[in-house]
């Protein structure tokens, strides 16, 4: 079906959101036959157990409304009386089956649809009363849809009721002769049976209405592909904006990681190009942790803030980008790092004790451009 004012066609399925706007606005999907078939089907289910219980109590109530004193008869009390008793005795008879009938009208809806309770549905619309669109619902193919739909559940519940009724007239008409309990019993099996059978034409016609009712409201909801597109970026922003949005992240986050140079124990270049800050707190975790990293632009900063606050660096091309490329921020160092990471720190360690107290041998620095770096960290360096 052509879109109205795009000219396109609605080829792309709905969206979730679009699906939960149209929640909210109280369109879901429903099947009216699906409801009609178990309110029927809990009306035969009732009748079975409480078909019974049902028979006493009517037999009851009749034989206290029929066997009355004539006194009573002229009694405006004692009418009103047997009046409230044979409402209570017709309640408490019928209670049970209407119970299920409740239920069953409560589940068929939530059954197909799940539950949704819509305010914006309540809310009264001039679409509603507009004569021209009601008019126009009338002539739509919907409308001519559930016209056919009904013609021909009317021809085939009636159909398969006619049919009944004639297998069983003669059970029909012999009810007037017999007597009042086994009449009513008779009359209370066959209604159930007559149910039965129309229950059972009814789940036919649900079961060709239900996936009618799905296929309808998915193709209702359909969209073109420039809905998708407006939706997408009604919903990340435009693309201008996202960019600048993540640039101000970038930033920011640039900024919380150069605070955390200063900090580090060690800064470790390629030398050049790349540039990984790496410090180790055995108290608090487990294996050291990269608090900064970068190349280019970002690894010169790395390099001017450690030497601006006498932190060690040291030119370990190899381990300098398989930390960048293996490691995020705040992350810790991989397993099969280890070793070279140790390496590095245990000679900064002992470089700094060197300094700090003149009495200790000098360190002897590790082969840094051939340390132990596993082939899977290993990356080619840059042209």
């Amino acid at each position: 079906m052509a879109e109205e004012d795009s000219g396109q066609e609605k080829t792309e399925q709905p969206t979730p959101k679009r699906l939960k706007e149209a929640r909210e606005k109280g369109d879901v999907p429903r099947s009216k036959e699906l409801t009609t078939m178990l309110v029927l089907m809990a009306a035969v289910l009732g009748a079975f157990i409480f078909g019974g219980q049902l028979v006493e109590r009517m037999i009851g109530m009749m034989e206290h409304n029929f066997l009355l004193d004539r006194s009573a008869v002229f009694d405006s009390n004692a009418m009103i009386a047997h009046l409230g008793v044979s409402i209570r005795e017709a309640g408490l008879a019928l209670a049970g089956i209407f119970g299920l009938i409740v239920v069953a009208a409560i589940v068929g809806p939530i059954a197909l649809g799940g539950w949704n309770f819509s305010a914006q549905a309540l809310q009264p619309k001039g679409s509603r009363i507009d004569p021209l669109a009601g008019i126009k619902r009338m002539f739509s193919l919907k409308s001519l849809v559930e016209l056919f739909k009904a013609l021909g559940k009317f021809a085939l519940v009636g159909g398969f009721a006619m049919l009944i009724l004639w297998q069983i007239r003669g059970d029909i008409i012999a009810l007037g002769n017999s007597p009042d309990r086994p009449a009513i019993q008779a009359a209370l099996e066959i209604v159930t049976w007559v149910f039965m059978v129309l229950s059972a034409v009814l789940i036919i016609i649900a079961a060709i209405d239900v996936p009618y009712q799905l296929y309808d409201y998915t193709h209702k909801m359909k969209m073109t592909l420039q809905e998708v597109k407006d939706e997408m970026k009604n919903t990340e922003g435009k693309p201008e904006v996202k960019g600048r949005i993540r640039q101000l992240q970038r930033e920011i986050s640039q900024r919380r990681m150069m605070k955390a140079v200063p900090e580090a124990d060690v800064v470790i270049t390629n030398p050049t190009h790349y540039a990984v800050a790496v410090r180790y707190d055995s108290e608090s975790r487990n294996a050291p942790i990269v608090v900064a990293k970068g190349v280019d632009f970002v690894a010169l900063k790395i390099r001017e803030i450690a030497a601006e606050h006498e932190v060690p660096m040291l030119q370990a091309p190899a381990l300098a980008r398989a930390i960048y490329h293996s490691t995020e921020l705040d992350d810790e160092i991989p397993a099969g790092l280890f070793l070279a990471v140790a390496q590095v720190l245990a000679y900064v360690y002992q470089l700094k004790r060197y300094r700090d107290h003149n009495d200790v041998s000098a360190p002897r620095q590790p082969d840094l451009e051939h340390l132990d770096i596993p082939d899977e960290f290993k990356t080619d360096p840059p042209a």
